[in-house]
């Protein structure tokens, strides 16, 4: 299709989109600033700014301790209740509670606690660094037995799956996967993966941090184990937001966590000097919550709840597509590459283009000096830049117009203006 032609696309797939209406109620300083940023960090919800002036002037300032009864005390379960269904689990299954690190060393502990006797790990070499981290430190606190062994990509987008599967061996206690990459957003089959895992007699551990509130995810329905993800990307809960876990139900008593915080105790407020852990998803909670952060959570997630996750998968497909058939209509001319899969089906919520001058290309879009839009995507390392598109905000015409905007920062060599100095955050 021609530029003209994808501009008459994009408005009349603004006029038919059934979720036009929620991009209103987030913060929007200028329509002159795109933001693609979403599946770093999720936008501001208008009711998030009101709610915490609440949280703030009545429940801190006037309820004051009274407020952990009336409001703070129950919140992380009630909190994982509300994303329950976001990924196809079920009351009592989530915990918002930590950081994902955290939570992810908390449940791979357990796992391999339960999986005495088996010594490997399985992960790939596409996932987020973090996820690596935390069990190569396993590794050292588990002993001179353990491994860890990943599934290689051969094109830096993708993990065949034979090749993860040709990993898990009957040795394997804990699979450790994202269900959508960070760089590429290749999405796996969970259910094809649980369920080879499980032949295997592996626990597989997904980090959802990527997927959730973007793509339909349905943990009852693929028998899954375990998972942890963040509340501050398609949730837009806020910056450094609690974590989430999800447990399945019959494994909650089998399992133990490493970290026996006081919130984790049967009966906390006994102040008992031996720790009981509490039934249930509860005994994964660790120590006091940031409150204010964990409060700021619940908007965003109940807007995401009232869309429904299978109206939000469609118009993330819709947006990803849009911008793919420009990659190649337009873009494909000005040294652009794909860098994420094609097929919609292994694809999460955002898109990565290739370019061999990606960092500078990037910040070209985010302080243009002859544009009066600002387009904020991100950077991923070498080469990657990343387009996040969260349908309950991002428009079609956005979509075209930083196509646009790529195109004039390549053929007026704009990108030059700047240095391939890197910052600290990117």
């Amino acid at each position: 299709m021609t530029t003209d032609q994808n501009f008459t696309l994009a408005e009349q797939l603004d006029r038919d989109d059934q979720l036009r209406n929620f991009r209103s109620r987030f913060y929007i300083e200028s329509e002159n600033t795109i933001y693609l940023d979403g599946n770093s960090l999720g936008r501001l919800p208008i009711k998030t700014k009101e709610l915490l002036s609440e949280v703030v002037e009545k429940q801190w300032g006037t309820e004051l301790i009274e407020s952990w009864n009336l409001h703070w005390y129950q919140k992380p379960a009630q909190l994982g209740d509300k994303i329950a269904p976001i990924i196809g689990a079920t009351k009592g299954e989530v915990i918002v509670s930590d950081s994902t690190s955290i939570n992810l060393y908390k449940l791979a502990h357990a796992a391999l606690k339960l999986q005495k006797g088996k010594t490997t790990i399985v992960s790939d070499d596409l996932n987020f660094p973090t996820d690596l981290y935390i069990s190569q430190g396993l590794l050292k606190e588990f002993g001179p037995d353990y491994k860890l062994e990943l599934a290689k990509t051969t094109d830096g987008i993708t993990i065949e799956t034979e090749e993860l599967k040709s990993k898990i061996t009957k040795n394997t206690a804990l699979v450790v996967l994202s269900l959508v990459a960070f760089k590429s957003a290749f999405m796996y089959q969970l259910e094809e993966i649980t369920e080879h895992a499980h032949k295997m007699g592996a626990v597989v551990l997904w980090d959802l941090s990527h997927a959730a509130g973007a793509v339909e995810i349905d943990l009852n329905k693929c028998n899954a184990d375990l998972a942890v993800g963040c509340t501050y990307k398609y949730l837009n809960g806020g910056p450094g937001s609690p974590a989430f876990l999800y447990v399945r139900k019959d494994l909650q008593d089998k399992l133990s966590s490493p970290i026996q915080g006081w919130f984790g105790d049967a009966l906390p407020f006994e102040f008992d000097l031996n720790y009981r852990p509490v039934e249930g998803i509860r005994r994964f909670l660790t120590g006091t919550p940031p409150v204010l952060n964990l409060m700021a959570i619940e908007p965003g997630i109940d807007m995401v709840n009232e869309t429904g996750m299978k109206n939000i998968h469609q118009k993330s497909t819709q947006l990803s597509e849009f911008f793919l058939s420009m990659a190649d209509s337009e873009l494909s001319d000005y040294g652009f590459e794909v860098g994420s899969p094609t097929e919609p089906e292994k694809r999460g919520s955002h898109v990565s283009l290739k370019h061999d001058e990606a960092y500078r290309i990037c910040q070209a879009l985010i302080h243009p000096k002859s544009s009066t839009l600002k387009i904020i995507p991100d950077f991923r390392d070498p080469d990657n830049i990343r387009f996040g598109f969260t349908p309950l905000y991002t428009t079609f015409k956005e979509v075209w117009q930083t196509a646009q905007r790529l195109k004039e920062i390549i053929r007026d060599k704009e990108y030059e203006q700047f240095s391939t100095q890197r910052s600290e955050v990117t």
